[in-house]
C-alpha cells in the first residue's frame, strides 16, 4: 500500500529549498487538494493546524512517498517532528484526509504545527507561497 503526503508548505513543488532537493526528488506529485483547518505565517515557512469542522481550507499538494522508510525519517528531522518525543516537537506527522481537487479523497501524512501561534498569522485562503 503506497504512502501519501500533504504538503502545504515548503515540501510543495516548486518550492523545495536546495537542502532538501535530493529527498523531494523521490516524492511523485500526484495532484492537489485541501484540508479543513486553518494555515498561520510562521515567517520562513508556514504552519497548519488540520481542523475537520473548520470553514476554511489548507490547501496544497498531494505527493506520493517512495517504499523507502528512510525518506519518512528524513522528512520528520526537516520538519522537526521526533516520533520518540511528539509533545516537544515544533510539528507532529498524523494522518489527514485529504480533499482532492479532482473530487476524491485520499488518506495523507500531514505535518500538524504544535506550537501556540495568533490570529494575526492566518492566511486568509489558506495557500502559502515563499
Amino acid at each position: 500500500m503506497a504512502d501519501f503526503l500533504f504538503a502545504y508548505g515548503t515540501l510543495q513543488p516548486g518550492l523545495v529549498p536546495a537542502t532538501m532537493s535530493e529527498v523531494a526528488a523521490k516524492l511523485t506529485p500526484i495532484g492537489t487538494g485541501f484540508v479543513r483547518g486553518v494555515l498561520y505565517n510562521l515567517g520562513r515557512y508556514p504552519g497548519a493546524v488540520a481542523d475537520a469542522n473548520s470553514q476554511t481550507r489548507i490547501m496544497g499538494s498531494v505527493l506520493k512517498l517512495p517504499p523507502d522508510a528512510g525518506v519518512l525519517a528524513l522528512l520528520d528531522a526537516y520538519e522537526g517532528f521526533d516520533p520518540e518525543s511528539p509533545e516537544t516537537s515544533e510539528y507532529i506527522r498524523e494522518r489527514q484526509m485529504v480533499e482532492l481537487a479532482d473530487g476524491g479523497t485520499l488518506a495523507c501524512w500531514f505535518y500538524r504545527y504544535n506550537l501556540p501561534a495568533s490570529a494575526s498569522q492566518i492566511i486568509e485562503g489558506g495557500a502559502w507561497r515563499e
